[in-house]
C-alpha cells in the first residue's frame, strides 16, 4: 500500500440478512393466508390469528408455565397477575358473545364453540399431570410452539415428547371415557345460576385471586426495578415512528400486562370468528396421523369425542382445520417477531441431562392435555372465560401439578 493511502472499509450491504429473512417470512405468511382463504376463509383467518398469537407471546415473554412455576418456586406473581387480567378481558368479551348465542341459559343449551368440558377425575388428573410436565419441560404447549419458532432446540425435543404423550393418551382414552368422562356432565355456570350472576362470579373470583396472588408475592419482597432514564424529545415524524417501532420490536420485551391483555383480546376475536384459542386437539390429530402412517397405530376417532367441546383430537386429513392454521401460525409469528427484534438464534442446552427431562416433561404434558381435553390455553385460558366450571378445576389442578413439578426439579442434578 502506498504511503498516505487510506484504507477503505467495505460498505455495508444494502439489504442485510435480517431484512431478507423478514421479507421471506412475510411473503410466506401472506401467500399461505391467500391460499388457505381461497379454500376456506376461516382457515386463512386462523392462520393470521396464529401469527398474532406467536408475536404476542414472543414479544411479551408471556409463559403460562412460568406463571404457575414462579408463583410456587419464587413467590413471584407478576406473570400470574397479568394472566388473571387477561382472563378478565376475555371473560367480558366471551360473555357478550355467549349472551347473544344463548339468550336464555335456563333452556339447558350450551353456546356453540365455547370450551365447556365435563368435570371429573379426568379433568383433575389431566391438570395435575400437565402441571408436572410443563415445569419439567420449562414451558407449556403454546410456550413450546413459540420457542420453537425462536430457535430453542429444547422446545423441539419437548414437542416430540408432547406428540408421544398425546398418542399414549389416545390409547387409554376409552378407559377414561367409560369410567369417568361419559358419567360426568359439562357445567356451564349461566345454566346453573343465570348469566349475570355467573359473569359477576367469574370476574369477582378473578379479582379476588389477583389480590391473593399480590399478597402472596408481597410475602417475598423483591428489589424494585431500576427507574428507566428519561427519553429525549422527538422533533420529526421519522424519529417518532422509529421510537414507536423500537418499543414494539426493540430489544426490550413488552410488559406482561400488555401481552396478557392483547392475548385476551385476540381470544375474543377468535371466538367471535368461530371458536376460542386452543392447539392440543390439532397436535393430537397430527400425533395420531404420524403414528398411523409410520406404525399403523392410529387410534382416532376417540370414543365419544364428538359429544365434547374444547380441544379434542379429531380424525381427518392433513391441512383442513382451523386449528391447523392456528397451530402453525404460532411458531411462524414467533420467528418473525424474534427476527425483527434481532433475538432469533439457535439455542441448545449444554447439559445432556436436560434433554431427557424436557422429553419426559413433554410426554407428561401431552398425556395430561389429552385426558384433560386441553392445555393452559384451551382448558384454562379459553375455558374460564367460557364461564365453564371445568376451567377452574383444571386451573387449580395445574397449580397442584406445578407444585409437584417444582419439588421434582429441586431434586434433579
Amino acid at each position: 500500500m502506498q504511503a498516505g493511502a487510506v484504507r477503505r472499509t467495505p460498505a455495508a450491504p444494502w439489504i442485510n440478512i435480517n431484512t431478507l429473512t423478514v421479507a421471506g417470512a412475510l411473503v410466506a405468511i401472506v401467500a399461505f393466508a391467500v391460499y388457505a382463504g381461497r379454500h376456506e376463509f376461516n382457515l386463512g383467518a386462523y392462520w393470521l390469528i396464529g401469527i398474532a398469537f406467536g408475536v404476542i407471546l414472543q414479544r411479551s415473554r408471556l409463559c403460562f408455565a412460568g406463571a404457575f412455576r414462579d408463583l410456587v418456586l419464587l413467590g413471584d406473581g407478576r406473570l400470574m397477575r397479568a394472566i388473571l387480567v387477561g382472563l378478565g378481558v376475555a371473560t367480558i368479551g366471551f360473555s357478550l358473545l355467549e349472551a347473544r348465542f344463548v339468550p336464555d341459559p335456563s333452556f339447558g343449551v350450551l353456546p356453540p364453540g365455547a370450551h365447556i368440558q365435563t368435570v371429573g377425575w379426568a379433568t383433575v388428573t389431566g391438570g395435575l399431570v400437565f402441571g408436572i410436565g410443563m415445569v419439567l419441560a420449562g414451558g407449556c404447549v403454546t410456550g413450546t410452539l413459540w420457542r420453537m419458532g425462536e430457535g430453542y432446540l429444547n422446545s423441539w425435543v419437548a414437542m416430540g415428547g408432547i406428540l408421544v404423550g398425546l398418542w399414549f393418551g389416545t390409547r387409554t382414552w376409552s378407559w377414561w371415557y367409560d369410567h369417568d368422562i361419559s358419567q360426568r356432565s359439562a357445567i356451564w355456570l349461566p345454566g346453573e345460576i343465570g348469566m349475570a350472576p355467573a359473569i359477576l362470579a367469574v370476574l369477582g373470583s378473578l379479582a379476588l385471586l389477583y389480590l391473593v396472588v399480590l399478597w402472596w408475592e408481597m410475602r417475598t419482597p423483591h428489589l424494585p426495578a431500576a427507574p428507566r432514564p428519561a427519553e429525549p424529545p422527538v422533533f420529526t415524524v421519522r424519529e417518532y415512528l422509529q421510537r414507536g417501532w423500537g418499543k414494539v420490536f426493540g430489544s426490550g420485551a413488552w410488559p406482561y400486562l400488555v401481552g396478557a391483555i392483547a392475548l385476551g383480546t385476540l381470544n375474543v376475536f377468535a371466538y367471535a370468528l368461530k371458536q376460542p384459542l386452543g392447539v392440543t386437539g390439532e397436535i393430537g390429530a397430527w400425533s395420531d396421523r404420524i403414528a398411523d402412517g409410520v406404525f399403523s397405530a392410529g387410534a382416532l376417532p376417540l370414543k365419544g369425542a364428538d359429544k365434547l367441546a374444547g380441544c379434542t383430537a379429531t380424525e381427518g386429513a392433513w391441512w383442513i382445520t382451523n386449528r391447523t392454521g392456528l397451530m402453525l401460525g404460532i411458531p411462524m409469528g414467533a420467528f418473525l417477531a424474534s427476527v425483527l427484534a434481532s433475538e432469533f438464534r439457535v439455542r441448545w442446552s449444554r447439559q445432556a441431562s436436560r434433554y431427557p427431562q424436557v422429553l419426559a416433561g413433554g410426554v407428561f404434558m401431552g398425556y395430561g392435555a389429552l385426558i384433560g381435553v386441553g392445555c393452559t390455553i384451551g382448558a384454562f385460558f379459553s375455558s374460564i372465560p367460557s364461564l365453564a366450571l371445568s376451567g377452574w378445576v383444571f386451573a387449580f389442578s395445574l397449580l397442584g401439578g406445578a407444585f409437584i413439578g417444582t419439588q421434582i426439579i429441586r431434586r434433579l442434578p
